[in-house]
């Protein structure tokens, strides 16, 4: 708004010397201006401006004044034009231009619209304003200037001055738009405004405003208004500000950030709740510092800082730490917790640089931190058990066919509050390379398709727990080591329907860590020594496989089925490797008997363990089924083509024989099945393990012995997993299905969300992180209303069977979340599951939305559970005045553990 106050006064001085010294008078017309409304145009004289009366005025011919009169000739950048739809008129005698009727100046990218313009050189001032017809007050002094525009109801400008009057005045500034009934500029750092009203709404009758009297106005700096007075639906309030601060500026500023006040429990009392300071350090990276506070001492502090560069990078930052206190100090019960999490996620941009790439995701800290947390609202955290970390940095070396990967990951179990670290772990590969190839890299023969690869792979890995992390002891248990791999293959069609595939592959293994055992006759105990040093040892296999493709299919004559087709890829290999773990065995005295002996390793506690023992000479069985379906389309005069349906995604089963071993020489048979089905909306996968040998009891342990299973085959566990979604435009023939959907996967890497979305803990109207789908108008039909919804289920179930006790159903689980919108601004939000082993509920949550148009209502609820809490939130949806709020929160009870 005060950008648009200038350049419009700008605008009318660079007007008035233009128009008033180069416009020849050629014409003589007497008009009358119509009657200025009272409350429009001031009856006295404020601060040096004239009054402007009713009058007529008597145009007559005059010569034109020379161009060379005009001297400030580098104060206009560009030609001013002007027009009216009904007529212009310049009183030479008068020194008057008046524009009557959709009257337009343009200068540069200033545009000024009114009803009538009168410009008086004699007085120096220029008015605007609108007409006065049958429907009203029309054409009123629209003032644009780039994307900024302002409207009022008139207004008079003094050139000599410097000063103005505006009357009616409506702007829009960002997200706020600012009423005000009279408006003066004094300068150009200060403007005055009574009866001010503020407000995002958009709507003619605001939603609601902030009434003010008075306010001064700095200039794309600041609104500094008296006592306020917050108005709803136009019924003031009994809510009053005694005075109020607006920064107006383009750019972030620093600034306070109100807390809520928290009535909090018994166990820590009452508390203020996410109250700080906001620091816009700069235009690439900002900073939030926040903190809770409690009377039973316990405290919180965050720290969240986002940054951005463009065409480079960008990210966040937390750091959040807490000091819990439970209980009264001196008792028994008192007790008290210090907790942390951190959290950095960046990404490069993919045009910064195109051969090299650094990326983070980091979320570390004590495992305890989500349980016990007073102002964590993303209860969906509490229900994981495992945090992740990954800094990765990867490069590709142009010209070669080497690339580079860094990386440095973290995963902690918050259960068992173990932690494993890589720091780092360096990856380098060969991309296949084919140096037998023919010109133009052609591949005809086995010998020009011979290619060869290389990896190596290098750790420092890092076991430790919560109450070691970040201490000198989680060092001591560190272990390193690399990994040489190289291999080469080629293959060869064989018989005109199969192909032949030889391979080699060789492995040579470092381990920087190694141990030593050693019988201690005083103690007479096994000590067990941990030493550094250069250990390695060396693999290799050879191999060859045989695979061919095999198709079945079924012709139908009759209906929209016409063909189904079963796709059979058989697949033998067989796999020679040498016993090289034998020579890496020693025995160690076990106990005072010397013949007690146990075997080990020195590479048993390293970060690649020993080669394992025996010659392997096995021939492996695999084999993949797939199931497809042509189907015409409905119209059979239609030029669609024919639909390619896929009934069963997948059905493999994979086995090996060992020739060399003396027993057991047949392995489990693994299988595993997916399918979508119902126009994709259900995703079915179902895998297991069948053993062919039967069972032994060996001190209350299964143990497989040679014999085989008189049924052939036993099922040791079994996994079947089913998501289906389905909504209400699933019914809506108006809408087209996404033809781009993902048809040919199981569905097992994107179920359903079961939990809900997510709620986002730095969010401050505690909303849900939901895509944006409400940027249309939705339209209803009053008597026909449509209710949208959505459902998503989650299906679970294992079966495990040792051979001893009858098998038994371990999870069994039914999972279910979606979306009700009751009307077009209410919606209902749900998330559960049944457990239906132990016959209970799981995790539940209802959210309960409804859209206030320039205001936003939320209730999050979990009403039963370790986890049952609510959080309230009504507040003003513009960030501009995002303090405008009431929220509530109610934690669940937390209790150290």
């Amino acid at each position: 708004m005060q950008s648009n106050l200038s350049y419009l006064l700008l605008f009318c001085c660079f007007f008035f010397i233009k128009i008033g010294f180069s416009q020849d008078i050629k014409s003589t017309e007497k008009i009358v201006i119509p009657s200025v409304k009272k409350d429009t145009i001031p009856t006295k004289k404020i601060d040096s401006l004239p009054v402007i009366k009713n009058a007529s005025l008597i145009i007559k011919n005059k010569d034109s004044v020379s161009l060379d009169s005009i001297k400030p000739k580098e104060t206009i950048e560009d030609l001013i034009t002007h027009i009216a739809k009904d007529y212009t008129i310049q009183n030479a005698k008068d020194r008057t231009v008046i524009l009557y009727n959709e009257a337009n100046i343009v200068y540069t990218d200033i545009d000024l619209k009114a009803g009538i313009i009168v410009i008086d050189y004699k007085k120096n001032t220029l008015f605007a304003k609108g007409i006065i017809d049958s429907t009203g007050y029309t054409q009123k002094p629209v003032f644009k200037q780039g994307r900024q525009e302002s409207e009022q109801d008139s207004i008079i400008y003094n050139f000599k001055s410097k000063r103005a009057l505006i009357y009616g005045l409506k702007t829009k500034e960002g997200e706020m738009f600012t009423y005000g009934e009279k408006t003066k500029r004094v300068n150009d750092s200060t403007i005055y405004i009574r009866k001010i009203r503020f407000t995002t709404s958009e709507k003619e009758i605001p939603d609601y405003y902030i009434r003010t009297n008075k306010a001064k106005l700095v200039p794309g700096k600041k609104i500094i208004v008296g006592l306020s007075n917050l108005v709803l639906a136009d019924v003031p309030t009994p809510i009053f500000l005694p005075f109020a601060y607006f920064p107006m500026t383009e750019t972030s500023v620093s600034g306070f950030l109100i807390p809520a006040f928290d009535t909090g429990s018994s166990s820590r009392g009452i508390g203020f709740q996410n109250g700080g300071y906001y620091f816009a350090l700069n235009d690439y990276v900002d900073l939030s510092v926040t903190g809770d506070v409690w009377s039973n001492g316990s405290w919180g502090f965050r720290a969240n800082s986002n940054y951005s560069k463009r065409y480079r990078f960008n990210g966040t930052f937390s750091f959040n730490f807490e000091n819990i206190i439970n209980g009264i100090r001196g008792f028994d019960d008192f007790s008290k917790s210090n907790n942390f999490n951190l959290r950095w996620s960046h990404s490069q941009d993919a045009k910064a640089s195109p051969n090299s790439r650094f990326t983070a995701s980091v979320n570390l800290g004590s495992s305890r931190f989500f349980r016990e947390s007073l102002n964590q609202q993303n209860l969906a955290q509490t229900l994981n058990n495992t945090l992740n970390s990954s800094v990765n940095y990867s490069k590709t070396f142009v010209g070669t066919p080497f690339n580079m990967a860094l990386t440095a990951s973290h995963q902690q179990n918050t259960n068992t509050e173990s932690i494993t670290m890589t720091l780092p772990s360096l990856t380098l590969n060969m991309n296949r390379v084919y140096p037998f190839a023919g010109k133009n890299g052609i591949k005809k023969n086995p010998i020009q398709k011979l290619g060869f690869n290389y990896n190596m792979q290098g750790q420092y890995l890092i076991n430790t727990t919560d109450d070691e992390f970040l201490t000198s002891k989680m060092f001591q248990t560190a272990k390193s080591g690399a990994r040489h791999k190289t291999g080469t293959n080629t293959n060869i069609k064989a018989f005109k329907y199969f192909t032949l595939s030889p391979n080699a592959n060789y492995e040579e293994t470092w381990n920087f860590n190694y141990i030593e055992k050693n019988f201690n006759d005083t103690t007479k105990e096994v000590e067990i020594d941990s030493l550094n040093g250069f250990k390695s040892y060396r693999t290799y296999n050879l191999g060859v496989s045989l695979s061919t493709n095999i198709y079945g299919t079924f012709n139908f004559k009759k209906g929209r089925l016409k063909a189904i087709r079963h796709t059979i890829r058989p697949t033998i290999s067989y796999t020679y490797r040498p016993d090289f773990g034998t020579k890496y065995i020693r025995q160690v005295q076990q106990s005072e008997d010397p013949l007690n002996l146990a075997n080990y390793t020195i590479f048993d506690q390293s970060l690649y363990r020993a080669p394992s023992t025996g010659l392997s000479n096995s021939i492996g069985v695999s084999l993949n089924n797939v199931l497809e379906a042509k189907v015409s389309p409905k119209d059979p005069d239609s030029d669609e083509e024919d639909e390619k349906v896929t009934i069963l995604n997948n059905l493999n089963f994979n086995s090996s024989y060992n020739i060399a071993a003396d027993s057991l020489r047949w392995s489990n048979v693994s299988f595993s099945a997916g399918t979508r089905l119902f126009k994709d909306k259900l995703a079915l996968n179902f895998n297991g393990t069948l053993d062919p040998y039967q069972v032994a009891n060996v001190n209350g342990n299964a143990v497989r012995i040679n014999k085989f299973n008189p049924n052939i085959f036993r099922l040791t566990n079994a996994n079947l997993t089913a998501n289906y979604s389905i909504s209400s435009t699933d019914f809506d023939k108006s809408k087209k299905e996404d033809k781009d959907e993902n048809k040919n996967g199981n569905g097992a890497n994107n179920p359903p969300d079961t939990m809900g979305a997510a709620i986002d803990p730095t969010n401050r109207n505690g909303r849900q992180n939901q895509p944006d789908n409400d940027s249309k108008t939705t339209k209803t039909d009053l008597y026909r209303a449509k209710i949208p919804w959505s459902i998503n289920l989650v299906y679970s179930t294992n079966f495990a069977n040792n051979g001893l006790e009858p098998g038994s159903i371990g999870v069994h689980t039914l999972g279910f979340s979606g979306n009700i919108e009751l009307s077009p601004k209410w919606k209902l939000g749900y998330s559960s599951g049944y457990d239906v082993k132990n016959g209970a509920f799981s995790f539940s949550r209802f959210n309960f939305n409804r859209d206030l148009d320039s205001w936003q209502f939320n209730f999050n609820w979990v009403p039963f559970g370790t986890n049952s809490s609510y959080t309230f939130f009504i507040g003003v949806k513009s960030s501009t005045l995002a303090d405008l709020k009431w929220d509530k929160i109610k934690p669940p009870d937390r209790r150290l553990f």
